[in-house]
């Protein structure tokens, strides 16, 4: 009977897995207005080129927000393993947690400016 239970989690797992991918990529109808605003059909087309003005600013947003996205995991991956090599140093572990902290703090302000950034330029335009 522990068979037929394992064999049926393990193909119900399987199936979640492998559906999983076209979940995430279900389209959003609430973002419709953000998609215009890095794209070549957006509402106003400064062409440079080949390339619209906003096509270009929203790849260097969307790199920039990466980057930080980057240094944050970083950030936490080693605080964490600064507080687990601590062992029981509470000037190591106070280090560690200061440094959670302020990872926290940074990358709430920069999705803050980057929610208050979207917000006004999607009003503007």
């Amino acid at each position: 009977m522990k068979k037929i239970y394992k064999k049926i989690l393990i193909s119900v797992g399987s199936a979640v897995t492998a559906a999983f991918p076209l979940l995430v990529l279900a389209a959003n109808p609430a973002l419709e207005k953000l998609d215009n605003v890095a794209t070549v059909g957006g509402p106003y087309k400064t062409v440079i080129g080949e390339i619209a003005l906003t096509e270009i600013i929203g790849t260097v947003v969307g790199a920039a927000l990466g980057l930080i996205g980057v240094i944050f995991l970083l950030l936490m991956i080693y605080a964490g393993y600064n507080w687990m090599t601590a062992q029981g140093e509470e000037e190591k572990v106070t280090k560690a947690k200061d440094t959670i902290i302020r990872a926290v703090i940074g990358i709430i302000i920069v999705v803050g400016a980057y929610a208050i950034w979207a917000f006004v330029f999607s009003k503007l335009f």
